[in-house]
């Protein structure tokens, strides 16, 4: 339905507090950055693009207390979680843990994937992930 108006996929906005913290968190996951950064007066923000094995993202994080950003960190909004297949299920879960990651929820089947594991992690930065078990 929405294809005929043209619309593609660009990014998920991360609201953060520490850009280079957040950034640290998603470069660990294997994103890496697009572009330079930036800084935006108008929208009271600095940000950075980063581009990696799941969608485009733009961390902002915000540059004066009446930033539109500060309000979504004041209400503990962020992002609720990325989801990402994964081939060696119990390498990548290992790997994450040795990161920083901890597990907040335990591997189990899924339905949404006909019955493929999937595990949730919460990283040092506070994003929840997902993996998920990909096809045998």
């Amino acid at each position: 339905m929405l294809d005929d108006l043209g619309l593609h996929f660009h990014h998920l906005g991360v609201a953060c507090r520490d850009l280079h913290r957040e950034l640290e968190g998603w470069l660990a996951l294997g994103y890496r950055t697009e572009g330079e950064a930036f800084s935006d007066p108008l929208q009271k923000v600095q940000g950075r693009f980063l581009t990696g094995p799941g969608p485009r993202l733009e961390l902002l994080s915000p540059t004066t207390p009446d930033s539109p950003v500060h309000g979504f960190l004041e209400r503990g909004t962020k992002l609720y979680h990325h989801g990402f297949e994964v081939a060696a299920f119990e390498a990548v879960l290992a790997a994450l843990q040795r990161r920083g990651a901890r597990v907040t929820a335990a591997p189990a089947p899924a339905v949404a994937f006909g019955g493929r594991r999937v595990a949730f992690l919460m990283t040092p930065t506070l994003n929840l992930i997902e993996i998920i078990e990909g096809p045998a």
